[in-house]
């Protein structure tokens, strides 16, 4: 497929099949918050977009601001958080909040990739979809449309690379909207996906996700969870054998989102 064709079937696609998500609808004056953004961006990382979109709404009704969530205690993110998994996320986007709270956003990938969680396909994607800069960033969605169009056909996995150099290309024939480019490309691969594409295997990037059932990543959300309601030690040993429990904790502790106070679990 050409360059000029992929452009024009995926802007087809785009305008009959667009997703209306809470994170694209602009401010009022016809800008978008790039705090918004960057939490939007930080919920997506490996969460499924129907399940971000009711915490994402929620995030936002509490904290409309950078500044409130600055304010906020770490419990009531986490809290708030819960259902999302990778608690460390609200951790982060909190610290991020705090550190950037009454500042100027950042402009710079270089900026962006010293806050937590924000690496530079992130902090790439931030700079996009909050000022329309036209930047190369590789994601899962976009590996799947893009091995999907012009690499279906390779007998070796495809790296990020050899996708940043046909998508540069591709922005090179390409003088609109970068935020519409974008989306129109999460979308199709948000479609793809939806009718069992898996092309985005054949990325030397894949990793099989492993099962969340008896995973270290189900047992600390739990511990977080009752951590939330000031659970006793005792009573989670109790009622949860499990061998890893104490490695787990610890690793909370460090991580400053839990601390164990007389005997209790507490949010940092």
């Amino acid at each position: 497929m050409t360059n000029h064709r992929f452009l024009v079937m995926l802007f087809h696609f785009y305008g009959a099949s667009a997703r209306i998500l809470p994170w694209r609808l602009p401010e009022k004056d016809g800008t978008f918050n790039p705090y918004k953004i960057m939490l939007s961006e930080l919920m997506l990382q490996q969460t499924q977009v129907e399940r971000v979109i009711p915490k994402y709404e929620a995030f936002i009704s509490r904290f409309p601001t950078i500044e409130s969530l600055a304010q906020s205690q770490l419990s009531e993110v986490v809290s708030l958080w819960q259902g999302l998994g990778y608690n460390r996320r609200a951790k982060y986007i909190h610290e991020n909040a705090q550190l950037l709270s009454n500042k100027p956003f950042p402009r710079t990938i270089e900026e962006l990739t010293k806050l937590k969680g924000v690496g530079s396909n992130t902090a790439a994607a931030i700079l996009t979809y909050s000022f329309d800069e036209k930047h190369v960033f590789i994601e899962t969605n976009l590996r799947t449309v893009l091995i999907e169009s012009f690499f279906a056909g390779e007998k070796d996995q495809v790296s990020d690379a050899l996708l940043e150099r046909k998508l540069q290309e591709i922005l090179n024939r390409y003088n609109g909207s970068m935020r519409d480019f974008y989306w129109a490309i999460m979308d199709y691969g948000s479609m793809l996906k939806r009718q069992g594409n898996i092309a985005h295997r054949k990325s030397k990037s894949y990793k099989k996700q492993a099962l969340f059932s008896g995973s270290v990543r189900q047992l600390r959300g739990e511990i977080v969870r009752r951590a939330i309601k000031g659970e006793s030690m005792h009573i989670l040993k109790s009622d949860i054998e499990d061998s890893r429990i104490d490695a787990v904790i610890e690793k909370l502790i460090a991580e400053k989102i839990i601390v164990v106070h007389n005997g209790k679990l507490q949010i940092f």
